[in-house]
């Protein structure tokens, strides 16, 4: 299993400096890849739908959020070997072409270390923002994995879809990868399911043992179903959690607590096939303790 860690791109610890430290421990950790997310605004609206339709509260943390792919174009100067993952970009809020030449450009900047991981969106303020009807979400994340796919492959480029068409054309740079892998963000069974027919790999967020390796499950299903090679398909789980000097015990959260409590969760993850697992430390309000425990914890697991 690879690990991964979230950039300071967001909460208390965001700044151009923290992030350049951050890229490079995590490169000297040996950790397999770093990872942004993207967000356009912060409503002031203090609870709304959240991804899953239920009422939640607006994190702190979207009130500044560094742009992902600039961020990872940044740290792909500072490092070497890391991987540089996106989870999630909202792949609506973007036009196709546009956002399949920014991946190509990093793909470039970092000799291939890319991995593209999008979502169908879900906030409605941001589609409002960017002029697109959110009930586009499903078919309209379809036609941009295959509009970006077109635009990383042999010119001349050309798609015809519903709702995005590129003329026959030149779409350069073209990305160093023969393949860059697109990763879905999906928590749902419909969307678990879109994954396994669109992308490479599945991005989902790991609320608790049985729930993710759930997801892992129907997705390589789905996939198998397909008469896709489901073992060559990723999966990869988002913990957005805290990590504590101090053990949490009881009650606590899965894949949250101390380095040597997630170690435990990471070894069952490990048997059940899921294939990376990135940490957002929602804890994390001192570096130093942050890289500490960061290292800490790729030293145990």
């Amino acid at each position: 299993m690879e690990l991964g860690i979230a950039l300071p791109t967001s909460g208390a610890l965001a700044s151009v400096s923290n992030i350049a430290r951050v890229a490079r421990e995590a490169e000297r950790l040996e950790y397999a890849a770093v990872w942004t997310y993207e967000r356009l605004l912060r409503p002031l609206a203090k609870i709304m739908p959240g991804p899953d339709g239920s009422p939640q509260r607006i994190p702190e943390d979207y009130r500044e959020t560094y742009e992902p792919l600039e961020t990872l174009s940044y740290v792909a100067g500072l490092t070497e070997r890391i991987k540089l993952g996106t989870s999630i970009i909202d792949a609506l809020l973007h036009v196709p072409v546009v956002l399949a030449r920014r991946f190509a450009t990093l793909d470039q900047l970092s000799g291939g270390r890319v991995v593209a991981g999008i979502g169908q969106g879900w906030m409605p303020q941001e589609f409002a923002t960017a002029n697109v009807p959110l009930k586009r979400r499903g078919a309209g994340l379809d036609e941009v994995v295959a509009a970006m796919r077109a635009c990383w492959g042999p010119d001349p480029v050309e798609y015809q879809g519903r709702f995005y068409a590129i003329e026959a054309s030149e779409v350069n740079p073209k990305p160093v990868q023969p393949h860059v892998p697109i990763i879905v963000g999906a928590n749902t069974e419909a969307g678990l399911r879109r994954a396994a027919r669109i992308a490479d790999g599945v991005n989902p967020n790991a609320f608790s043992y049985d729930q993710t390796v759930a997801a892992a499950a129907t997705f390589r299903s789905a996939a198998a179903e397909l008469g896709r090679d489901a073992d060559a398909l990723t999966v990869t789980a988002r913990a957005n959690v805290p990590i504590t000097t101090d053990p949490l015990g009881d009650g606590r959260p899965f894949l949250g607590g101390s380095p040597t409590e997630i170690a435990g969760d990471l070894k069952r993850l490990d048997e059940a096939g899921v294939d990376h697992v990135l940490f957002y430390n929602l804890a994390a309000d001192d570096l130093d303790t942050h890289l500490r425990l960061m290292d800490e914890l790729r030293t145990r697991a």
